[in-house]
């Protein structure tokens, strides 16, 4: 039996996740839509689709996966779910953070000012950069697959058929949950790298514009401005997901602790939904397109002295 602080977090997740099944399901139906009708699939065009995909695939799993350890544990540890969730997880979680952190270079390597050598050739180079870092997803793989293969035959070994890791002592868990993870903190790392650099080129940028007396109002500093709030937004709900992830991972070994796994639930389902409104409106197409989304189902009536506008301009 839940109590009232329990329910209230569950209701949360769950508003959570179709807020944010909804905004990703925008953001895809967008991007796809705009592609067939410009009939072309660009780089930013395959970021975001991704992202969206990998997005609504990972609100599923977190749900689903909380909610057979919260309501039907006995079931969940008896059979193959655990085993076949952990595969999931590492597809799905690293995917999901690989495309997020090539939209965050993608933005930096367009809009960033810098002269020196390297950075020019990275500008120049963002497909190749891009593919470099699809390898590097790969490589990830490559390195985390047989490590929970290996987890999982020994926790097996033990245990019979089934696998679960309260089996396994709480330092070696840890160590386990570490190495798992080690290539989701390696782009992590890279995405704040990428935000300081934003900074430093916006300063310089802001400099330049006070010795020109040119002003702060450029398009280009505006469109410093706008990518900083993306990836810095970004990093606080990152930070976030990786707290409600370590309460969930903490709580494995403490399955008494209800409440704590819930909200860990709760915290870990804000970065899939609030990203994805960030990301809304912080791209002018999708800002638009929500608004004349929300125009649709919701009509606004105009006052009689109104003015009929043609077009929406925002």
């Amino acid at each position: 039996m839940l109590s009232i602080v329990e329910g209230l977090f569950i209701f949360i997740s769950v508003s959570e996740s179709i807020l944010g099944l909804l905004g990703n399901g925008f953001i895809g139906l967008v991007t796809c839509t705009d592609c067939v009708k410009t009939k072309n699939f660009s780089m930013i065009s395959f970021i975001l689709t991704g992202l969206a995909t990998s997005r609504i695939c990972l609100i599923w799993l977190i749900i689903i996966d909380g909610f057979l350890k919260i309501f039907f544990l006995d079931i969940y540890i008896s059979g193959n779910l655990t085993e076949y969730f952990s595969y999931a997880w590492i597809i799905v979680n690293h995917s999901s953070i690989w495309f997020a952190t090539s939209l965050s270079i993608f933005c930096f390597l367009k809009i960033a000012n810098f002269s020196h050598h390297i950075f020019l050739w990275l500008k120049g180079k963002i497909n190749r950069v891009l593919l470099i870092l699809m390898v590097y997803l790969l490589v990830s793989w490559l390195f985390t697959f047989p490590h929970i293969v290996k987890i999982i035959s020994d926790s097996k070994m033990k245990n019979g058929s089934s696998f679960w890791p309260l089996t396994m002592r709480k330092h070696e868990y840890f160590t386990n949950q570490i190495l798992l993870n080690l290539g989701v903190f390696l782009l992590f790392i890279l995405c704040m790298i990428t935000c300081f650099l934003l900074i430093i080129s916006l300063w310089r940028h802001n400099r330049q514009m006070q010795l020109s007396a040119t002003g702060f109002g450029d398009p280009s500093t505006e469109a410093h401005v706008k990518a900083m709030k993306v990836l810095i937004s970004f990093i606080i709900l990152f930070v976030l997901y990786f707290i409600g992830i370590a309460i969930e991972i903490s709580c494995v070994t403490q399955p008494e602790n209800k409440l704590l796994f819930i909200f860990g639930m709760t915290t870990a389902a804000i970065f899939p939904w609030g990203h994805s409104f960030i990301l809304i409106l912080g791209n002018r197409k999708l800002k638009q397109s929500a608004f004349l989304a929300c125009l649709c189902f919701f009509p606004r009536s105009p006052a009689p002295e109104e003015k009929q506008l043609g077009d929406y301009s925002l």
